[in-house]
């Protein structure tokens, strides 16, 4: 892709400005959304996502749309995988519902800025060495281990960082929130509220899983726009999504051994693919490895878009039988 700057500017400043709006709606009125009001949102976004797919199918070709369609949808798995964190961590800190779209949010705007600063690092870095995609196929076949050990996420799991437990040291934080704000006074004297340490928390929870799904997507694509557009659209709306599923996320039992799958799956490709281009002098000479084969982009969205509806569809019949045995079980 051949992507002008002017293309880069229009895109940059329509999806700031739905953020601003975003933004804009829950400062004017902090709230818990209702089920119809998230899946408005989440309908609307993945909308727009699809939309601006045909819209590059139309303009450029089918291959590149394909490419951002798997990349949006590996990265929203992934996304959907970070909100059972965020719930830990809303659970953990005692964040009233009313101002947890105000975390989730700037949350988001944090993953965004972050992803953004490692889209460009991994970009320069393919650019620069094409042996990288050696360490983004191990990293990701290593991520989905570690998937697939860990089982389905829970309160344990989640381990406060060094930065967050130096902020609780160091920083005078007041006992209780005070709506959304950061500060209050407090005889006197300005302290912090607990809203900063649960906003930390959040941003080095995206730091770390920004580690995660950029090697994914540059598995998909190499392409600079469809790797950044694919993570805004991944985003936005997981917000509302958050609302949305609600206690579903207990139910989605299975979707980090769908995850694990989908990134072994794409380190794998990562793998073949640095095979088949190979250059490093003590590998087959440094000439490219004829046997390792291409996978095309149908192929890659296939087994994703199969992967986690089959993982999807288990979690729900196995929690279904769970609550029908339990539901079975005498009390007393």
């Amino acid at each position: 892709m051949n992507v002008s700057a002017w293309v880069w500017a229009v895109s940059l400043v329509v999806l700031t400005a739905i953020l601003l709006l975003d933004l804009l709606i829950i400062g004017r009125r902090p709230h818990e959304p209702s089920i119809k009001e998230s899946g408005l949102w989440v309908a609307f976004y993945v909308g727009l996502a699809i939309v601006f797919g045909v819209g590059l199918a139309l303009t450029t070709n089918f291959t590149v749309a394909g490419e951002f369609y798997t990349g949006w949808l590996t990265e929203y798995s992934l996304s959907v995988d970070n909100l059972f964190v965020f719930v830990i961590i809303m659970s953990r800190f005692g964040v009233p519902r009313q101002y947890q779209q105000k975390v989730l949010l700037i949350g988001i705007v944090l993953a965004l800025v972050m992803r953004g600063g490692f889209i460009a690092a991994g970009a320069a870095l393919i650019n620069q060495f094409s042996w990288v995609f050696y360490i983004f196929g191990a990293f990701l076949v290593y991520t989905a281990i570690n998937f697939f050990r860990q089982g389905e996420p829970n309160e344990e799991d989640f381990k406060e960082n060094v930065l967050i437990r130096w902020s609780r040291r160091a920083l005078p934080v007041s006992r209780d929130f005070s709506g959304s704000r950061l500060t209050v006074q407090e005889n006197g004297r300005r302290l912090f509220t607990p809203m900063l340490i649960v906003l930390i928390a959040i941003g080095t929870t995206d730091l770390v899983f920004a580690l995660d799904s950029i090697p994914a997507i540059f598995g998909i694509t190499q392409e600079p726009y469809l790797v950044f557009t694919a993570n805004v659209f991944a985003l936005m709306g997981l917000r509302q999504l958050y609302f949305l599923l609600g206690g579903l996320l207990d139910r989605l039992v299975y979707l980090n051994i769908g995850l694990a799958v989908v990134l072994g799956f794409i380190g794998v490709k990562l793998v073949l693919e640095a095979l088949a281009g190979n250059n490093l002098p003590f590998l087959n000479g440094g000439e490219p490895i004829g046997w390792a084969p291409h996978i095309p982009i149908w192929l890659s969205l296939t087994v994703i878009l199969g992967t986690l509806a089959i993982a999807t569809v288990a979690s729900l019949i196995k929690s279904s039988r769970d609550r029908r045995s339990a539901e079975k079980v005498p009390v007393g």
